[in-house]
């Protein structure tokens, strides 16, 4: 019923979008003109912004709070989607209640799924579909170059007087992304090797532990649409009892529940886990904090795990 429920969903908002169709998105690179970018997460909206700067205006459609696997489209989307000159997104299934509205869209202008163009044998691979790849590919900012250079060469596309600027701001926030990775691995060198296991309510750090030489485990799987059961519960919860895990992370975006039954499962069998703190992992804070930022959001996140780990 629930997915019956999607399908009608974006079905009708897809027949809105039609209805729409005669109200045209204003001609991108036009003299005085900024380019208009739609993009659905916080973390593709800070590479629109950081390489447009002026020259752009970015919607996000998804705040802070806000989980991309399990995100439908409103009504009040429907209007920045269709004034855009540009949809940028991340892919890889992430928003995957949007698929059909991108397939729709992409026939009237750019729609641009950012994290695929990052090359395949660099991605991880699902466990539960080996047609699919982890999504979470931001975690690793290595990899989210492959994004900025991508949004770089679509902007330039669309507004080529200002290549320039595009290519500058790109170079700049490649130097930050490279800055807080270094950063990073030297935090988490001060951990002890037998503490780096973090501990999510789903499992969206794979590339986070793959950078950085740590075991990630997730109560749900690569989507928070998925289920888990107590037996989920309890296996992790015998891991943390196993590996005497003193720590465990719940994530912004995702209900704590989750990570509480595991809390109160490991108590039952007298080992105490504490709530090592807050990560952004689909979302990032609230705009116009630093958290609001993917450097601000990556280093808070490196902030706290480090900080319950050591």
């Amino acid at each position: 019923m629930k997915k019956l429920v999607v399908m009608i969903g974006a079905f009708l908002f897809i027949l809105v979008l039609a209805g729409c169709q005669s109200e045209k998105a204003s001609s991108s690179g036009d003299k005085g003109e900024k380019v208009k970018i739609t993009a659905t997460t916080g973390q593709v909206a800070d590479i629109a912004k950081s390489i447009g700067g002026d020259k752009v205006t970015v919607e996000a459609l998804m705040g802070p709070g806000v989980d991309p696997h399990l995100y439908q489209p409103s009504q009040g989307d429907i209007k920045k989607i269709q004034e855009a000159d540009i949809i940028l997104y991340n892919g890889l299934h992430l928003e995957g209640k949007m698929g059909d509205i991108f397939e729709r869209i992409e026939k009237e202008k750019p729609v641009v799924p950012v994290g695929e163009a990052i090359p395949k044998e660099k991605l991880i691979k699902s466990v539960d579909d080996a047609k699919l790849y982890d999504p979470h590919v931001w975690f690793d900012p290595e990899l989210w170059v492959y994004a900025v250079e991508e949004t770089k060469e679509e902007l330039v596309k669309l507004d080529p007087d200002h290549k320039g600027e595009y290519e500058k701001n790109a170079e700049q926030y490649i130097e930050e992304l490279n800055k807080v990775k270094k950063e990073a691995k030297e935090k988490f060198a001060e951990i002890p090797k037998e503490r780096r296991i973090l501990v999510t309510a789903h499992d969206a750090f794979g590339y986070f532990g793959k950078a950085y030489n740590m075991d990630v485990m997730g109560l749900q799987g690569l989507s928070t649409d998925s289920e888990y059961g107590l037996k989920d519960v309890q296996n992790l919860v015998d891991t943390l009892v196993d590996k005497k895990i003193k720590a465990v992370f719940i994530e912004s975006s995702v209900s704590k529940k989750s990570i509480n039954a595991v809390v109160e499962g490991a108590k039952k069998a007298d080992h105490n886990v504490k709530i090592g703190g807050e990560l952004y992992s689909d979302a990032m804070g609230e705009e116009g904090t630093e958290e609001g930022t993917y450097i601000g959001m990556y280093r808070h996140n490196i902030e706290q795990i480090s900080k319950a780990l050591k």
